[in-house]
């Protein structure tokens, strides 16, 4: 296995702590473990894609593990804010159906020989989440939870959306022949 597969995969496991770190309350300074957790498998993303592009380390494994891997995360997260009550669930269902739509759209092209690669739209996308999921822990470990971090955190998240329903629409846009039903 490669060094950027590895990193995929660490991201993966990274994902039970996560998720341990930012529920238990028992554990010292619990959200910024959590913080801190998320940021490394974020930055994992960043570098194993770097990696296995630069050096030309593209597998199979990877074009499948590490989009995966991605939306476990952010899920994971979204899922946990929610469980918080820190963020609204509209927002997560919006993002959650766009990332099951885009999953089942890769696999229905995948179908006909083809890879659906993460456009610009897509990849601004994810980086203003991951970058969203970190600001919310920040500004929930270091202020505590009120009504303006509630405020702060929906705006956060509802721009999330936002890119999460325009990214998706360019995807459906221009992979719809093969979902066309008229065909």
């Amino acid at each position: 296995m490669n060094l950027p597969n590895k990193l995929t995969v660490l991201r993966v496991c990274l994902i039970p702590l996560f998720v341990a770190a930012l529920l238990i309350d028992s554990i010292p300074c619990n959200i910024y473990a959590a913080l801190v957790i998320f940021a490394l498998a974020s930055i994992t993303d960043w570098f194993d894609g770097k990696l296995a592009r630069k050096h030309n380390l593209v597998t199979t494994f990877g074009k499948f593990l590490d989009p995966l891997a991605d939306k476990m995360l952010v899920m994971s997260a979204l899922c946990c804010f929610t469980y918080l009550d820190w963020i609204d669930p509209a927002a997560v269902v919006i993002i959650l159906a766009r990332e099951f739509m885009v999953s089942g759209l890769r696999l229905v092209v995948a179908n006909e020989g083809v890879v659906v690669a993460a456009g610009i739209w897509g990849k601004l996308k994810t980086a203003f989440t991951m970058f969203a999921l970190i600001a919310i822990m920040f500004l929930v470990g270091y202020f505590g939870f009120d009504r303006n971090i509630f405020i702060v955190n929906e705006i956060l998240i509802w721009i999330s959306a936002v890119l999460t329903i325009i990214s998706g629409g360019i995807y459906l846009k221009g992979y719809w022949s093969y979902i066309d039903s008229s065909k």
